[in-house]
């Protein structure tokens, strides 16, 4: 009695080894063609190109005439050329193996898959650079360190951020302690409690988040600093930080409280608990995970703003621990200063250093709040 053998069933999503070996050779014949298309005014440097008599001209090389027509030349023409290459291979291959829809598809895959790469291209560009440039400025007393008895131009292992840091620290810090209950509450109204005043107010915290960041430190400046204090101060790049900070904690937050399953509500009131009090027993400790993630958001979103703190903060090389009076020094101040005033290469290494240090730091709190988003919330 022979034993019948069931075939496992395949998944049909994999892509079998006949069909990328198929796919590997059209990506080695679009990259051959793409090359051969460069190099060709390379290839035929001494063709050239008889005119008739009846023509104003003469006699033209042929590179002139190629490169005239399509403009390419160097990676970026290697790059341009095998990507329309390739798309063009493989919808005809879609094409006769399959239909015409399925060859659209194809075609606009390889369109979303060009944005997706020219989106990463400066973003990878940018993360590279600063890296490579910032090392240089790292060093053991950099988080030691002011810049009180130095000058950006001075031995790069000479000075420091601590007072940028401490100033950042403590202008974010001020500026989260007055934008995160203005955000919750914000976010509360328009999911809890629902008011007559809920639209417009949503269509101001959709406003404020296009706010150019110098129009808040110009609005602190000329309603703050001029009228009252008469003092540019750390306390007064909170408040300008503050304006920038709301939007984000305020639509973060309402996002994340509309998670929240209305079961949890409903069965806060059916238990006799008043509005507040089940906003306060259950939906807030529910969305406990996601405030945090506002929070993390927030301060990313103000921890690089350099127009309100030059307008408002004064500056400052010096460690200064008292938000309310003296100019404080900032990470963008230090990073500013150093690219303005410098010129030598210890100032740019410093400026990079910054930098770096700020783009990790960001790095670090996306992180923290992609961590936390991914929580279930409740």
């Amino acid at each position: 009695m022979t034993t019948q053998v069931i075939p496992k069933p395949g998944k049909p999503w994999e892509v079998s080894v006949k069909e990328r070996s198929k796919t590997g050779s059209l990506i080695v014949l679009a990259a051959i063609l793409a090359g051969a298309l460069v190099k060709l005014p390379d290839l035929l440097d001494e063709a050239v190109v008889k005119f008739p008599d009846f023509l104003p001209w003469d006699v033209v090389k042929l590179p002139n005439i190629v490169e005239a027509l399509t403009g390419i030349d160097g990676k970026l023409g290697f790059a341009i050329s095998f990507f329309l290459i390739a798309t063009a291979l493989t919808f005809f291959r879609v094409l006769r193996t399959s239909d015409i829809r399925a060859a659209k598809d194809t075609l606009l895959s390889s369109f979303a898959l060009l944005g997706i790469v020219l989106t990463l291209i400066p973003i990878v560009s940018i993360v590279t650079t600063v890296f490579i440039k910032g090392y240089k400025g790292i060093h053991p007393g950099l988080f030691f360190n002011d810049m009180a008895l130095n000058s950006v131009n001075d031995p790069i292992k000479e000075g420091g951020l601590l007072h940028a840091l401490l100033g950042t620290t403590l202008m974010v810090f001020g500026a989260l302690l007055i934008s995160f209950p203005i955000g919750v509450l914000t976010a509360l109204y328009l999911t809890e409690i629902r008011g007559k005043l809920a639209r417009p107010i949503k269509f101001l915290v959709q406003a404020m988040s296009g706010v150019p960041s110098i129009v808040a430190g110009l609005f602190i400046l000329s309603s703050l600093v001029y009228p009252v204090t008469k003092e540019l101060s750390g306390i007064m790049g909170s408040f300008a930080l503050t304006i920038l900070m709301i939007p984000t904690i305020a639509r973060t937050a309402e996002e994340m409280l509309r998670l929240i399953p209305n079961d949890l509500r409903e069965a806060g009131v059916a238990l006799g608990a008043t509005q507040w009090r089940t906003i306060s027993g259950v939906v807030l400790p529910a969305a406990k995970s996601g405030l945090v993630t506002a929070i993390i958001l927030g301060v990313a979103r103000i921890i690089g703003e350099t127009a309100p703190l030059l307008l408002v903060t004064g500056g400052g090389d010096a460690l200064n621990a008292n938000p309310t009076s003296g100019p404080m020094g900032s990470l963008p101040y230090y990073i500013w200063k150093a690219f303005l005033t410098g010129g030598t290469e210890e100032a740019f290494a410093r400026a990079w250093g910054g930098m770096l240090v700020l783009l990790v730091f960001i790095f670090i709190l996306f992180g923290l709040a992609r961590f936390l988003s991914g929580r279930k919330v409740g």
